[in-house]
């Protein structure tokens, strides 16, 4: 009799699935401009070159997490067809106005309100985060991060000018210019830490959630990345002025030696983020030891 009921429970199974894949190849299809659109951003705004990774992450998760409960047929919720429904309408009326942000964020709430629909509370739980990783792919509107950037940029120039001047290295500024003898430096976005604090909130969530971190730890480790990256721009820009005195101004600030900065910036930051996980994992168990 057990067999029998488990030969029947897999065909009953099938169409629900074949369904689930339908839903979610539509509402993919919907977006698919949506996609066009924010290929475009990635490629040409470095602080969101990350966005090309950002669904494959978030897609490899949902496929790790896509086992559930071994009932014959998913418990479905009405309210998640409510939710798939606003999120249209919200994607719509973003195309309407020209707001790719809200075109954005409806994708992440429109595959939350299919998980709702489809396989209920539960499915929901189960793929909360994958759906919410989504978020950081989304473009942040530009009238919101241009202030933030003009502080930051004003912040790390006058950090690196202290500097400096406590090592009696010859410098001024000129808003953002650091002047040298060897000749004048613009700290632009790149080095303002924009870049690391934007690319790396999603290696820091990533972590948050592969790693045993409890939710008082994961804001932690959220929150460590503006400090950590502006950390590691404020080197940047310190060793950008040493490679000036060094090499002049043109070798320093172009070619493969620029770039590499920017890349190694990037990387220290991560090993950065995996030090300060591992500190709150030593943090959190040394109550425990003693």
């Amino acid at each position: 009799m057990g067999q029998q009921e488990t030969t029947t429970a897999q065909p009953a199974r099938r169409p629900a699935a074949m369904f689930d894949v339908v839903m979610l190849a539509l509402v993919v299809a919907a977006f698919a401009p949506l996609l066009v659109a924010l290929s475009q951003v990635w490629e040409t705004v470095d602080y969101y070159a990350h966005g090309y990774l950002v669904a494959p992450v978030a897609a490899a998760m949902a496929w790790s997490r896509r086992a559930g409960p071994t009932e014959a047929e998913p418990r479905r919720d009405a309210r998640g067809l409510v939710i798939l429904m606003l999120a249209m309408l919200g994607y719509g009326a973003g195309l309407l106005a020209g707001l790719l942000s809200l075109q954005g964020l409806a994708l992440p709430i429109a595959l939350a309100g299919l998980a709702l629909w489809l396989r209920g509370a539960s499915g929901l739980r189960r793929f909360a985060f994958p759906v919410a990783y989504l978020v950081f792919m989304v473009p942040v509107p530009p009238q919101w991060l241009a202030p933030v950037v003009t502080r930051l940029q004003s912040f790390v120039t006058d950090v690196a000018i202290t500097f400096l001047v406590f090592f009696e290295v010859p410098a001024l500024r000129e808003g953002n210019v650091i002047v040298l003898p060897e000749g004048s430096l613009f700290v632009a976005e790149a080095c303002s830490g924009i870049t690391s604090i934007v690319t790396l909130l999603p290696v820091a969530a990533l972590l948050a959630f592969l790693l045993p971190h409890s939710r008082r730890q994961g804001v932690v480790l959220m929150l460590s990345v503006i400090p950590v990256a502006m950390f590691w721009n404020l080197v940047r820009v310190l060793a950008t002025v040493g490679a000036t005195r060094s090499l002049g101004v043109v070798r320093a600030t172009s070619g493969s030696l620029h770039e590499s900065a920017g890349l190694l910036t990037f990387v220290m930051g991560c090993l950065t983020l995996l030090a300060v996980s591992a500190w709150l994992d030593r943090l959190h168990a040394s109550p425990r030891g003693t």
